[in-house]
């Protein structure tokens, strides 16, 4: 293959057929298109190996308060009330292809801002290699929220730090899908005002001489914009299901049930019952041991017995506010142990299991045209099995750390913080995300494992001179060999 992209094909070099594909540069505007067309059945690639979208345990209940409007305080709304207008009343592949299509377009966004030279068909490339080696195809066609939280960090990141790579058009496609990318989970929420809160600290002159001068100035205008424009979304949505004005009705309960997995509200029963009058009193000597049995197994655990989500709440705040206040340090301590923990976990394929018992009636009630390819899908039948998958997945995953790490200390070295930014960003995404999800929710493998595609991909861009280069090279040795 020629540095133009030709191939020669036949037995004799006098009759060989000269084939070219013309390198088209992303860009070009058609270039652009061109690479989010392609991108986009390669994301779906799983999916429709599958033979319908992935779901997951929440798919149903999201599916239940969207379509059947009915507000469950477990589940956002904002991703809800998504489904409808994306189409899941027809097919949910509708709901999957604009998800492909929204994380197809930021791929292309962030590779034009970062490697604009780059040819449709070597991005094409990098996205196949990570459907190969990420978990990125399971996450961004799955009928959930979780491929949202990578598109929000580089929606982020670009109208942050790429601003003045972007057209008018395309600053507002991003501002809105990054919008839509927090406004579809409180912990996108959480992350987002995170990263914003974190890059603003840049702005401080004594940060700024400590950086130096070499770090480029952020531009927080349009992200914080996004972040604005998401947690209006979020608490209109509420207020059209309840018209009552509030973020999150469960945050405290999912943080309560982490703190009794890690052993810390049993203490605050046995020091404050019965005065205290809680209605989980009279159960402080049988309380599960694990988060997800008390808020999902209700036949071994008295949480919907108690009121569930809808009356938990401000018993849950309560607890976990004098946890904090008589055990602080055993409250950090597991805060940070749960964020360690959460970041070296990842796993592709955690809760893609057979869903009938769980979904059956939600799909025969909401989408009974779609029950039929949904039950014979290989997910229903139990045919997926991951752990081949995860053993290419997860050495992939820590061999990008290490990248990143490598990058970093190059950046260093150089004294160059334009070499470093995007790896920088990426770290803190995923330090970002380990923390929200790992303090709130506890340790799973699919929290990190829906965002380890994005280091993958940052590295590529980064690397990709040498990897042309190294490309040319074997090329080129090839050729002489011949």
């Amino acid at each position: 293959m020629s540095e133009a992209g030709s191939t020669v094909v036949g037995a004799s070099p006098a009759r060989a057929i000269r084939f070219a594909w013309p390198a088209i540069s992303i860009a070009t505007a058609r270039g652009e298109m061109l690479a989010v067309a392609l991108l986009c059945p390669v994301l779906l690639s799983a999916a429709i190996w599958n033979g319908f979208p992935i779901v997951f345990y929440d798919t149903g209940a999201y599916m239940l308060q969207g379509l059947g409007h009915v507000f469950l305080a477990e589940r956002s709304p904002v991703y809800s009330l998504f489904l409808e207008p994306a189409g899941a009343r027809i097919s949910l592949w509708f709901v999957a292809i604009i998800q492909c299509a929204i994380t197809a377009f930021l791929i292309t966004e962030l590779a034009r801002a970062i490697r604009p030279t780059l040819s449709v068909w070597s991005l094409v490339a990098i996205g196949a290699v990570l459907t190969v080696a990420t978990g990125l195809p399971w996450y961004a066609a799955q009928i959930e929220p979780d491929c949202f939280v990578a598109t929000m960090a580089i929606g982020i990141y670009l109208l942050t730090f790429c601003d003045a790579a972007l057209t008018p058009l395309r600053r507002t496609l991003i501002v809105l899908t990054t919008a839509l990318s927090v406004a579809v989970h409180p912990s996108h929420a959480g992350i987002a005002i995170g990263l914003v809160l974190v890059i603003a600290l840049t702005l401080l002159p004594p940060v700024r001489k400590l950086l130096g001068a070499t770090f480029p100035r952020a531009k927080l205008a349009l992200s914080s914009l996004s972040v604005v424009l998401a947690l209006a979304t979020v608490l209109a949505c509420n207020y059209g299901f309840t018209r009552h004005i509030f973020f999150s009705r469960s945050g405290a309960i999912f943080l309560a049930a982490r703190l009794m997995e890690d052993g810390l509200v049993k203490p605050v029963l046995d020091e404050t019952c019965p005065q205290s009058g809680y209605a989980m009193c009279p159960y402080k000597d049988q309380l599960p041991s694990r988060a997800d049995t008390w808020l999902w197994m209700s036949n071994v655990s008295p949480f919907h017995k108690l009121g569930g989500f809808s009356g938990m709440e401000r018993e849950s705040a309560s607890i976990v506010a004098q946890s904090i206040l008589r055990y602080p340090l055993s409250n950090l301590g597991y805060a940070l142990g749960n964020g360690i923990l959460q970041f070296f976990w990842f796993q592709t394929g955690d809760g893609i299991v057979p869903q009938e018992w769980v979904l059956n009636r939600e799909f025969k009630i909401a989408l009974p045209q779609q029950l039929k390819a949904y039950d014979h899908a290989y997910q229903q039948e139990g045919d997926i099995w991951f752990l081949p998958i995860n053993l290419v997945h997860v050495p992939v995953a820590i061999l990008s750390l290490a990248g990143l790490y490598l990058l970093l200390r190059e950046a260093r070295r150089a004294r160059d913080w334009r070499k470093g930014l995007l790896p920088t960003f990426v770290l803190l995404a995923l330090l970002g995300n380990a923390f929200v999800c790992g303090v709130f929710s506890g340790p799973h493998g699919r929290y990190q494992s829906r965002l380890m595609w994005l280091p993958t991909f940052a590295i590529a861009l980064v690397a990709w001179p040498r990897i042309e280069q190294e490309i040319g090279q074997r090329i080129r040795r090839r050729k002489a060999l011949a």
